[in-house]
Order: C-alpha cells, then sequence, then structure tokens
C-alpha cells in the first residue's frame, strides 16, 4: 500500500485533469509522492526519536504495561496527529482489537475524568483507503470514481463510490460522495441547483490519486482549508468517516451543546441527535446542525456544511483536525469561501435558506410559566405587568391550560376564561402563544379524541416494523407520534388546528418535545433487534442508545425510517405548523420550535430549552444565542431567568437586562417554582426590568431592520464580535458579549455581588448608548460602572440607530416618533438604515409593501434617502435626531436650508427635536 502521495489535479489547470478519451484512468504512477502531511524531512526524524523516547520513558516507570514496542510506522505519528481507529464507547480498546483493525497500538496514561485523551488505536499512515481510478470534466466541475480494493473494518463496506465535485459558485464548492452503485438515503432538503460552473473561484482543488484525498485551499493566501489525506476515508452501510485537518484553531458551530462559543479542540467530541435533555455540557442537546465555521490567520474565514441529518459525531483533535462519522447517508459537503465571517454564514443561507421575517410583535417581550395553575391566574400577571406599565406583547401559556396534557383541549375547570383573556389580549395589542406537542394521546375512548382517531383513519403516525402505530409515553401517557414526513399529516395538523383556534384564537405556536421525546426508550415494546435500532457503530449519544428517550430508529415514517429522519422531526413539524399558521390567519406565523434542522429559520425560532435558574446559565445563553445565528436561526434565546430552580432578585434582574437583548425575549418559569416575572420583585428590580424592557422597545425599528437583512441576505442579527473585527485575535474568544448587528454592543454582568463589568471594547470609538458620551479604544479590556439598574450599552463609530419612542406593546410603540441617534466616526461620517411595514403582513418586500431609508452623515450634513415607499405604510414621523461626536459647538443648525433650534451638551452631543418629518420625505440636516 502506498503512503500518501503528493496532491495533483488543480481545478484551475483543467488540462492536468483532462482525460484523453471517455472512462479512461489517469495513471497515478507519474506523481510524486509525499510522505504524510504532518512529516517534514527533519520532521520525521525527531518524530520518531521523541515518540521513541517517550514510550521507552513510561515503559521504565510503568513497569512494561505498555507492552512491546509498536513498529516505526507507528512510532512516527506525532501524538496530535493520531486519529482514532477504535471510536467505539463503553470498550476498553486492547491492542488485540486495534490490530485486528490494522491499526497502531500505543497505551497512554489515562485522561483526567470526562477527557478524552490521545487514542491509543490509531491508523497507520499506509492504512487501506480508497484509490481514485477516473477522473472527468462535466459542466459544473468534475465526476470521479473512487476503489477500495482491501476491506474495511465495518460490515458493507461500500467497493465504489462516485465522486461529484461541482464548482457552484466563486465562493461555493459542492463535493458530494455516494454509492457508485445503489441509490441511498438523501436528506429531503430542497437545495439551489447550480446551472454553470463558476468562472472565478477563490479556492483551488487539488487530489491525491492513491490514497484517495482532497486538498482545498484558499487562493488568495495559499491557507490549506481542507486536507482529506490525513486518515482514511471509510464508507460502509452504516458507518461514514473522513477526516481533515484544519488550518487553525478556531472553530465554531456544530450544534446543538451547551458550550463556550469557540471549540476545544484537545481531543472532543460533538454528538448530533436531537434529545430531549436539559441543557448540559457534553451531552447532544435538542437539535443537529452539521456545519461549522473557522477563523483563519489573518481573519479570513470559511464555513463547512455535511448535509446529513443521521445520527453523527464530529471528532476534534489538537493536530489541529476533524473527523466527520455517521451511520448513514451520503458525504455531502457545501464548502464556503466567505471570505468574510458574514459572508460565509450568508453563503451557507443560500444553499438552506434565508430566514422568515417575523411579525413585529414576535420582537416584543413574551411571558409564560408552566404552573399559572387556571387561566384567571395567567390573566392576574397579564393585569399586574399592565398595572406597573411594564412593556409586553405576548402571553403564553405551557401545557397546564389542556385537557389531561392533550393536544388541542381545553380543560374548561380550570382554563374556561381562556377565550375571554385572549380577547382581552388583542383588545390591548397583545398576542397569545400556547405550546403544542406532537404526541398525541392513543388511550382515549373511540370517538371521544378526534386527533388521535382521525390521525389512525388517515395512518398518520409512526408505525413500528409490523405496521402497527408506534406507542411511547409523553405527558398524556401512552402517545403515538405524528408523521410530518407525510403531506397528508400536514392536513390533519391544519384541521386540528382550525378547529382549536375556533374556540381560542391563538396568535402563535410554541412547539415543544419534537425531538421526539418519550418517557420511554423506543416504544412500550421495546424495540425490535436489527441493525437500525443497534447500528453496528453508536455515536456518542446520551443513554448509550439511538431509542434513549425517543423512538425507535426503526419506527416506519412515510419518507423513510426514524433512523433517517429522526433529526428532520422538528424541522418537518416546524413546516407543517407555519403552513396551518398562514392558512389559518393570514399573516406571518410566529413559531418557536425546540429542536431544530439547517432551514429551520425558514419557519420557526427556537428557544435553547429548559435551563436552570444559575448564573453559569445566564452565561452560556450567549454562546447559545450567537451559535444559532451562525446556524440561520436568528429569532433565538433562553428562557429568562431560568426555567427549572428559584431564581434570586439580583439573578432575575441581571438576566432581564441580558434577555432584553436576547434576539427572542421571553421569560419562562416552571411550576412548583415562585413567581419570576418582573411584577413580583422589589421596587427597585421591578424598575431595573422595566426600564431595559423600555430600552429594548427604544430599538424595536432597528431590530426589525437587522431582522429584514437576516431575512433578505442572510446577515446575523446577535452577533459576535469577531464577525465584525474578524482580524482582531482577542475577539476570538469573547462570548461574553456581542452585537446587534454592527453597531450596537452588549456588556451584561454575568456575575453575582458586583457593580461594575469588564468588557472589551475593539479599537475605535465607541459611544456610551444612554448619554453619548465617547470611549476612544485602543482595543482594550475596560472596567465599567454596572450598578443593578444598569446594562452598558455602546454604540459603534460611524452608525446610525433609528430608535422610536418606547410604548408598553410593539402597537403602541409604532405609533410613536422616531428619533435617530447619529455615532460619528473618527473622520465625522455615518451610515445606517430602516425598514418598515404594517409589522405582520406576508411578503410585504416581495410585493413591495414597505418603505425603505438610507441615512448618511458626511461633511456635517445628515442625509435621509427614501429608497422605497408605500402609501399602504403607516404613517410616521422622524421626531428627534441626536448626534454623538460633534467636535465643536454648532452656530446654528439648517433642516432643509432652514434653521433650526439645537441643544449642544458638554459630551458633544447635538440634539434637534420636535422635527415632525414624514418618513416617506427625505431630507438634510446641516450643522455649522
Amino acid at each position: 500500500m502506498k503512503s500518501y502521495q503528493k496532491l495533483t489535479t488543480t481545478v484551475q489547470q483543467p488540462a492536468a485533469c483532462q482525460v484523453e478519451e471517455e472512462g479512461a484512468t489517469p495513471a497515478p504512477s507519474g506523481h510524486g509522492k509525499l510522505a504524510p502531511w504532518w512529516v517534514g524531512s527533519g520532521l520525521l526524524v525527531a518524530a520518531v526519536m521523541l515518540s521513541t523516547i517517550t514510550v521507552w520513558v513510561l515503559r521504565q516507570v510503568s513497569g512494561g504495561w505498555l507492552g512491546p514496542t509498536p513498529p516505526p510506522k507507528c512510532l512516527l505519528v506525532p501524538e496530535n496527529h493520531r486519529f482514532d481507529c477504535y471510536p467505539e464507547r463503553r470498550v476498553v480498546v486492547t491492542q488485540e482489537l486495534c490490530e485486528s483493525r490494522g491499526c497502531c497500538f500505543i497505551q497512554r496514561p489515562l485522561p483526567a475524568e470526562g477527557k478524552q485523551g490521545v487514542p491509543w488505536c490509531f491508523y497507520p499512515p499506509d492504512f487501506p483507503s480508497y484509490t481514485l481510478e477516473s477522473l472527468n470534466q462535466t459542466a459544473l466541475g468534475m465526476v470521479g470514481l473512487l476503489v477500495r480494493k482491501e476491506k474495511a473494518y465495518y460490515p458493507q463496506d461500500i467497493e465504489m463510490l462516485r465522486l461529484d465535485v461541482e464548482f457552484e459558485t466563486d465562493t461555493r464548492l459542492h463535493i458530494k460522495i455516494t454509492d457508485a452503485a445503489n441509490p441511498r438515503y438523501e436528506v429531503p432538503l430542497e437545495v439551489p441547483q447550480a446551472t454553470k460552473r463558476a468562472e472565478n473561484p477563490i479556492y483551488s482543488l487539488e487530489f491525491s490519486w492513491d490514497p484517495f484525498g482532497v486538498l482545498l485551499r484558499r487562493k488568495a493566501t495559499g491557507t490549506v482549508l481542507l486536507n482529506t489525506t490525513v486518515a482514511p476515508l471509510i464508507f460502509a452501510d452504516q458507518f461514514l468517516q473522513i477526516s481533515t485537518s484544519l488550518p487553525s484553531r478556531f472553530l465554531y458551530g456544530l450544534g446543538e451543546h451547551r458550550s463556550t462559543l469557540l471549540h476545544s479542540l484537545d481531543w472532543s467530541t460533538l454528538t448530533l441527535w436531537a434529545r430531549d435533555v436539559a441543557p448540559t455540557e457534553l451531552f447532544n442537546l435538542y437539535g443537529a446542525h452539521p456545519f461549522y465555521l473557522l477563523m483563519e490567520q489573518g481573519g479570513d474565514a470559511h464555513g463547512v456544511f455535511l448535509l446529513n441529518s443521521n445520527a453523527m459525531e464530529v471528532a476534534l483533535q489538537p493536530a489541529p483536525g476533524l473527523t466527520w462519522r455517521t451511520i448513514g447517508g451520503v458525504l455531502d459537503f457545501y464548502i464556503f469561501l466567505g471570505p468574510e465571517p458574514n459572508m460565509v454564514i450568508q453563503q451557507y443561507q443560500q444553499v438552506i435558506g434565508f430566514p422568515a421575517m417575523p411579525p413585529l410583535w414576535a420582537l416584543g417581550f413574551h411571558l409564560c410559566r408552566w404552573g399559572y395553575g387556571s387561566s384567571n391566574e395567567t390573566w392576574q400577571t397579564v393585569r399586574a405587568m399592565r398595572n406597573y406599565q411594564i412593556p409586553q406583547d405576548a402571553q403564553w401559556n405551557d401545557i397546564d391550560y389542556m385537557d389531561g396534557y392533550r393536544d388541542f383541549t381545553l380543560n374548561h375547570e380550570k382554563f374556561a376564561s381562556l377565550p375571554s383573556l385572549v380577547e382581552d389580549l388583542h383588545k390591548h395589542g397583545q398576542r397569545y402563544v400556547m405550546i403544542l406537542d406532537p404526541g398525541i394521546s392513543s388511550t382515549n375512548p373511540h370517538g371521544s379524541y378526534w386527533p388521535f382517531d382521525e390521525g389512525l383513519r388517515r395512518g398518520l403516525f409512526l408505525n413500528t416494523t409490523q405496521g402497527q402505530p408506534l406507542i411511547g409515553q409523553v405527558w398524556p401517557g401512552f402517545t403515538a407520534f405524528a408523521d410530518f414526513s407525510n403531506p397528508d399529516t400536514h392536513q390533519w395538523w391544519l384541521e386540528n388546528l382550525q378547529r382549536f383556534h375556533a374556540h381560542v384564537p391563538f396568535d402563535g405556536l410554541w412547539i415543544d418535545m419534537n425531538e421526539p421525546s418519550n418517557f420511554m426508550d423506543g416504544s412500550e415494546d421495546g424495540c425490535p433487534p436489527g441493525e437500525l435500532d443497534s447500528p453496528p457503530y453508536t455515536p456518542a449519544v446520551l443513554g448509550d442508545s439511538l431509542s434513549a428517550k425517543t423512538v425507535c430508529a426503526s419506527a416506519k415514517q412515510k419518507a423513510s425510517v426514524h433512523y433517517n429522519l429522526h433529526n428532520l422531526y422538528g424541522l418537518m413539524e416546524a413546516k407543517a405548523t407555519a403552513s396551518a399558521l398562514i392558512q389559518i390567519l393570514g399573516k406571518r406565523p410566529f413559531i418557536i420550535s425546540r429542536s431544530t434542522f439547517p432551514s429551520q429559520g425558514r419557519y420557526s425560532g427556537h428557544w435553547l430549552g429548559d435551563n436552570r435558574s444559575q448564573w453559569k446559565d445566564m452565561y452560556y445563553s450567549i454562546p447559545g444565542l450567537l451559535s444559532f445565528s451562525l446556524f440561520g436561526i436568528p429569532l433565538v434565546g433562553a428562557d429568562i431567568c431560568g426555567f427549572s430552580g428559584s431564581t434570586s432578585e439580583e439573578l432575575c434582574t441581571r438576566w432581564m437586562q441580558l434577555g432584553a437583548f436576547y434576539p427572542f425575549a421571553r421569560n419562562h418559569n416552571t411550576q412548583n417554582e415562585k413567581a419570576q416575572d418582573p411584577t413580583v420583585f422589589s421596587p427597585a428590580a421591578r424598575t431595573a426590568m422595566k426600564d431595559v424592557l423600555l430600552t429594548r422597545y427604544s430599538l424595536l425599528p432597528f431590530l426589525y431592520t437587522l431582522f429584514h437583512r437576516a431575512h433578505l441576505q442572510g446577515d446575523t442579527v446577535a452577533r459576535p464580535l469577531f464577525f465584525e473585527f474578524p482580524q482582531d485575535v482577542a475577539t476570538l474568544g469573547l462570548d461574553r458579549q456581542f452585537l446587534w448587528g454592527r453597531s450596537l454592543l452588549v456588556t451584561p454582568v454575568l456575575e453575582p455581588g458586583v457593580d461594575s463589568v469588564t468588557g472589551y471594547l475593539p479599537r475605535g470609538v465607541w459611544y456610551d448608548f444612554y448619554t453619548g458620551s465617547s470611549v476612544n479604544s485602543s482595543g482594550e479590556m475596560l472596567k465599567m460602572p454596572a450598578p443593578l439598574e444598569h446594562l452598558n450599552l455602546h454604540v459603534r463609530e460611524g452608525s446610525i440607530l433609528p430608535t422610536q419612542k418606547p410604548g408598553t406593546t410593539s402597537k403602541a410603540t409604532r405609533g410613536n416618533p422616531l428619533r435617530l441617534m447619529v455615532a460619528l466616526s473618527s473622520s465625522a461620517t455615518a451610515w445606517g438604515d430602516l425598514f418598515w411595514d404594517d409589522g405582520e403582513s406576508l411578503d410585504t418586500f416581495e410585493q413591495g409593501s414597505y418603505s425603505y431609508l438610507v441615512f448618511n452623515v458626511t461633511q456635517n450634513i445628515f442625509t435621509s434617502t427614501v429608497l422605497h415607499t408605500s402609501s399602504k405604510v403607516t404613517e410616521v414621523t422622524i421626531g428627534t435626531l441626536s448626534i454623538f461626536g460633534v467636535q465643536e459647538p454648532p452656530s446654528k443648525v439648517l433642516l432643509n436650508g432652514q434653521e433650526k433650534p439645537f441643544s449642544y451638551l458638554d459630551n458633544q452631543v447635538l440634539t434637534v427635536s420636535d422635527l415632525g418629518l414624514s418618513l416617506s420625505q427625505g431630507f438634510s440636516l446641516q450643522w455649522l
């Protein structure tokens, strides 16, 4: 077997790829050999010597327990570059087991508890892999044939693979590897189809023939983004594995997990398999997002998306390197070249779809708890919020509104007044949201529960291998599970929602438990033996079984088996729910889902699940919401003040301050704990909470415009600092602060008992949001005052933020005058924009029913330019202009050439009030 060879055949030199006749196989023997990728001329000797000495020392210390000396080819593999050949968990890997796979075995001291450490069993440089037998040009790229001449160690490995390469755009490459002879399951996700080959790609692609490998470079810098020759490709029916080197250690994404924003590459494994479990470090959580963003040296960024919905794990190691392992489907990769991080996310969403535009009220404050006990108690909370004039747009109920926790029912004893409550909410410009679960109660007398009877009659539930509805257990007891992969289920779901909406006219839906969650493992009868429920390899899922707290992987669905569709369950339910709400309401749907998958943002938002009332949970919410920004789901937040456990006044006050800047802001609490809505706290805490919500409401025009840009082109809303300052290495690990758009920096307090906070201000001028006072930072950590009633907010130089006098609902706020907040750059320029429509109608941008304004400042002249306006958009006026950073006191201010009164403060803030300008008219304002 040849060792890893020189990588050849660049796509930028098509002559090197061409074959002389159709189907001819280029001879690999003409290409020079390359030692393993990590070995240079001197490194080889050093690596062997160092490894030999290390093993000898350990052997002496351990009294020989490390066994016989490994072959030299094993010793020359540096520890950080050892790719795991025996990743099975709960197995003590012995030398015999390892060598039975043809791999190297070097025993290492056990790592600390909870750590993985260097693998004992790893691939030698000459481990058999696939050979690239042929490579032909196509209209969009290339097609190749991969052949494995020696069997791998997992059953049913596939001897011949098809390689498809498409140069889809100048910044997007598509590489797909699948069975050359037989069709395999592929994710039923709509993706764009390229129609022509990219003309000027900013990447170059090379191949190794034997063993097969791909090397992808960024042309401008020569940086190697992918190099898959570092370990063998394995493609068996239920075990697919491919590894790559990484150009840096700055890797983000790969959800859903609780972790820091920047992942550790210190031998960590991230598992992707939707699971109902309270957010906990190292566990696979509610959703699956096989996408990562990586920052390269110098500030460039790229992203990689594996379009695969099977159970999966991603192993990270300090080489730096990464291994994808999945147990089904195909290897379908999209690579996005950016080069800016925000551009990478835009390019990713060009494939998975841009997020839906939410209704304006979705961006207001939401209040919920499990355990209100009755609709009257819920109503009392709403009235208390109004009494204290605390902003609130939506009131929610958890499962306690249901009769016996059954979907589409109402507890007529405790929630009889719910229809009246909803009517009252609507009269006050507020909305109502209720929870739904996908588990449908299956134990009611026939004819007494239409959702189950009708679903059974139409055959709309997940079935066992025997063709009967799979019965699990959720809140109502024994349940069947709706099969949302069946289009007929969407109609049944719509009919159920229509029937309930006729009694309780809800405005939005909260779809929970849709991993799907099951209080049993598999079903009431367990799961049958077989390769789906007991595959040859099970990724490192919580519970060590695919059926742990969910349904059997062998369950039958319309589109495929649950083994393939599990991670898509929440997405498919969200798609059905969005369609139903559009038909029922005729307006933009509002949906919050627990389980998610790529493209989810097209249909729903997400909350980060059942967190706890602890300070560390508040911190972890920031990397959580920033990760979902990367995943194309901008409408995201965590349960403010924590879901389980009992909060404290200080924690809840600080969390309300942070939560007021979640894109989706909801305070939610569990049953049997004291209330934690703002009205129950001391006057001082209540006032602090009210004030920060009023600040949020004042920023709704800015936030709404950010969501428009997300919907239109895939911009992020909540944004890591490194997105705006990618060349500032100090920002790459920051996840205790974040930005709204490019302009507003949020620095919350995340610790108890403090009255200050330390935050990073990147280089440039930053203005205090409340006062307009400036800080000129060289790129430094600054200690800022943070009494309990204060949240630090800073506006970036060169920005213009559209704000509005806040009301207690988004509807009330909409009618108030706008205040444009201008933050001048050091060169006295600024830019901003405003998107404005009716806040709820479908497709307003697509139909032209909106206004769009661009604001500019240059040479002491503020200009508002109306790029689009519609008579259908409600009139609103611009009342005030506040300009931060005006260096000299003006002598006069001219509005469209006419002199206007103004004020100027010592901190260099110029304010012009009582403008009374129509949004539909452009204007200019000059100060002299």
